[in-house]
């Protein structure tokens, strides 16, 4: 067992700390929110994240919370920073919450590894390392260790991962870092800093860069007659390929994939090289996310002003109450500005919009938001939604159309039922 001091109670550094704990070790979670830290100790959740409360429930005896930074500390063998770093206007990752963290560590007292599982440019383990020789902490070594969560599935990522990256000058820091995972049914890749670092942002990429290209093909699929859907199993089947994040949709979001897509091709523009893939990357994304305006406007006419559009699903993904760089976010606006009513339901993500888009009506139910509407849009494939009643939101709506920003929905079952159904590069007959 070891003693695992996390820092930062968001997504990655609550899974990390419960994963933590359920392997074994003794583990102490720190943040500087003591209102979160006090919702913690009480067994309340601050995130929606399916598996990870009862997983810190079955974990209390090896698991605590602090907002002190010198408790937190005290036993602290390896010490996690999992803060969040954030875009700035330049589109470089915001590291404040970083150097925070490096500000606070403690004086010499036993040897510690710093352990980052933030998501930060390349280069930033050499600069810490460097704060750290200035500061003359001689007892802290460095690692890098990326974690590769999806929301979600954040629990499962983390106690059955593809890989276990650990990055550090000295191999035998990689080597007391990979014994925390060794319960774990994974290779553990050991590789120097920067190497590491560019693991994660390079997966992100590559991950993002085939979303965005099954979307542009799908956009082709839509004027020639081919279904998208076909075309990516076809593709899928191909090893070299695989079926993974081919599905076309109406762009990707979240916390990461937009974040680290900026911050690597910033990183690029910064070393003097203009990563031209990864701006059609981000271009595609932002303009599938307003392709949606079209295809309402050819079933209602291109006067949106008054009409009641439903948005289901407003989280960017199922399974998380997260709506960083949403859709549904950019959607909305973009409806709010032709005029439209909208009105929106999510199963758990509606308190983060509420303040973000104060023009829209939050509805109780899919039900109460389908009542009398010109459209539907499907934005966030919940199963919940996808299951709906539709034969009774038929019944319900003004007008019944339906734009599948999915592709999740039964096309034939709701034409059968009298909706106007269009999907995304389905061949959408009219």
């Amino acid at each position: 067992m070891s003693r695992v001091t996390v820092i930062g109670a968001g997504y990655v550094g609550l899974v990390t700390a419960a994963c933590m704990a359920e392997m074994g070790h003794q583990v102490t979670g720190m943040d500087i929110d003591q209102a979160k830290v006090e919702r913690l100790r009480a067994g309340h959740m601050p995130i929606w994240e399916p598996g990870l409360a009862e997983l810190m429930e079955a974990n209390r005896e090896r698991l605590s919370f602090t907002s002190d930074p010198t408790e937190a500390y005290r036993d602290g063998e390896f010490i996690f920073i999992c803060v969040d770093t954030p875009p700035t206007y330049s589109g470089d990752a915001d590291l404040s919450r970083i150097w925070q963290v490096i500000a606070n560590l403690p004086p010499e007292d036993g040897t510690r590894i710093l352990v980052t599982k933030s998501t930060v440019p390349v280069g930033t383990g050499a600069a810490i390392r460097a704060e750290l020789a200035a500061k003359g902490y001689r007892h802290i070594d460095y690692c890098s260790n990326p974690e590769f969560l999806r929301e979600g599935t954040a629990v499962h990522d983390f106690m059955n991962p593809d890989r276990v990256v650990v990055g550090a000058d000295d191999s035998a820091i990689c080597e007391r870092v990979g014994t925390l995972y060794q319960s774990l049914d994974a290779p553990i890749i050991q590789t120097d800093v920067a190497s590491a670092e560019m693991i994660k942002y390079a997966s992100n990429a590559f991950l993002a860069t085939k979303i965005s290209f099954i979307n542009e093909i799908a956009n082709v699929c839509e004027a020639t007659g081919a279904d998208v859907r076909t075309v990516a199993h076809g593709m899928g089947l191909d090893k070299r390929i695989g079926p993974q994040f081919l599905q076309a949709g109406i762009g990707y979001g979240g916390s990461c994939f937009p974040k680290d897509v900026s911050a690597l091709k910033q990183l690029a523009g910064n070393s003097g090289y203009h990563f031209q893939l990864l701006t059609a990357v981000i271009e595609v994304n932002e303009l599938q996310k307003r392709r949606v305006i079209g295809k309402l406007k050819r079933h209602l006419g291109d006067e949106l002003r008054g009409r009641r559009i439903a948005l289901l699903g407003l989280a960017f993904k199922p399974n998380t109450d997260d709506i960083r760089e949403a859709s549904s976010i950019v959607l909305a606006s973009r409806l709010l500005a032709e005029g439209a009513v909208v009105v929106a339901y999510d199963p758990v993500a509606m308190e983060g919009v509420r303040g973000l888009l104060p023009s829209v009506t939050l509805c109780s139910s899919a039900d109460q938001a389908l009542q009398d509407a010109d459209a539907c849009v499907l934005v966030t494939e919940w199963a919940e939604l996808v299951g709906l009643d539709w034969a009774k939101a038929r019944a319900v709506m003004a007008s019944p159309v339906i734009i599948d920003g999915r592709n999740a929905l039964d096309a034939g079952r709701l034409r059968a039922l009298g909706f106007t159904y269009e999907g995304i590069g389905v061949g959408n007959p009219l």
